[in-house]
């Protein structure tokens, strides 16, 4: 069931529900410029047969109160955002799933209210940590050292963006999640295609929003707590991600205490349907507590341990 939250004066954010009202709740925080649609129908559904899951869009996003303009805002305030749409569910505490922003929009709630999350789950994302990533040899490397986006995705970002209509814009999108995708999962097209028209037609227009690309994204930074928390915390490894290329999961899950890495072979930083599965099996043994263990089969995850400078 859909509803809308008012998260701030002006501002109202459109999210939805599923699985049962009374199962322990779930919240899914989309990525940058992207709306909560961008969570795949297909690991929603594995996660709401245990939970129930919440997906949202941000402002600026989807059917969301797009507003930068006028009431800009920092990224930080998307953190609160996420706050209220847990309140307006009745949702006092919940397991929290963020992806590449979204995974540093859940790195602030780890650190600032510890106390709404039962568990996170970080995919495709940075540390928001200024702690040196240690390699298994036991050498040190800085965060701003470790390696960059790839150039293709600069390449494309670079590009402006322009109306051509909006069978054009899906091509647009198409193209880039081509890239985001990585290198070692077969790309389907098709399936990002027709995502990508859902996501047109949830919105209501093709127009690209790009306010958290002009957010200030300062404030951000929360070494010490991180370090400390107890709240427990999955990272998924995605040894084809192309925005945080390795080793930067294994440096997030160095940097939050007791964090936990479970790669997902193949997987980069998109969602296709060959990574839902190994995906939500990772994520549910998280929330119910157990250990991951990888089935058989190529496109299954392993479970890591961090190297032992993160114990």
């Amino acid at each position: 069931m859909d509803r809308f939250v008012d998260a701030a004066p002006g501002i109202r954010l459109w999210a939805e529900d599923r699985g049962a009202p009374d199962a322990p709740p779930l919240l899914l925080i989309m990525g940058a410029q992207a709306s909560g649609i961008g969570w795949p129908d297909g690991l929603v559904g594995l996660l709401a047969a245990h939970h129930r899951v919440i997906r949202y869009d941000h402002r600026d996003t989807g059917r969301s109160t797009w507003a930068f303009d006028r009431q800009p805002y920092p990224i930080t305030t998307l953190a609160d955002d996420a706050l209220a749409v847990l309140d307006a569910f009745g949702a006092e505490r919940a397991h929290v799933v963020g992806l590449s922003l979204g995974g540093m929009l859940t790195q602030l709630l780890v650190a600032d209210h510890p106390e709404r999350l039962l568990t996170a789950t970080l995919i495709g994302t940075g540390a928001l940590s200024t702690a040196p990533y240690t390699h298994p040899d036991g050498t040190r490397t800085p965060p701003e050292e470790l390696p960059g986006i790839d150039p293709r995705l600069l390449e494309l970002w670079s590009r402006p963006v322009t109306d051509q209509g909006p069978e054009a814009e899906v091509e647009r999108r198409t193209d880039h999640w081509r890239v985001l995708g990585g290198d070692q999962l077969p790309f389907d097209p098709e399936y990002f295609r027709a995502l990508e028209r859902r996501v047109i037609e949830h919105t209501g227009h093709h127009a690209t929003s790009t306010a958290h690309a002009r957010a200030d994204p300062s404030g951000m930074l929360r070494t010490e707590h991180l370090a400390r928390t107890t709240v427990p915390t999955l990272v998924i490894s995605a040894p084809a991600e192309p925005v945080y290329p390795p080793p930067h999961a294994h440096h997030l899950a160095q940097a939050i205490h007791g964090a936990r890495l479970v790669e997902i072979p193949g997987m980069g930083h998109a969602l296709p349907p060959e990574v839902h599965a190994p995906l939500a099996t990772a994520i549910l043994d998280h929330t119910a507590g157990r250990r991951y263990e990888a089935p058989a089969g190529p496109h299954h995850g392993r479970r890591h341990a961090a190297p032992p400078a993160a114990r």
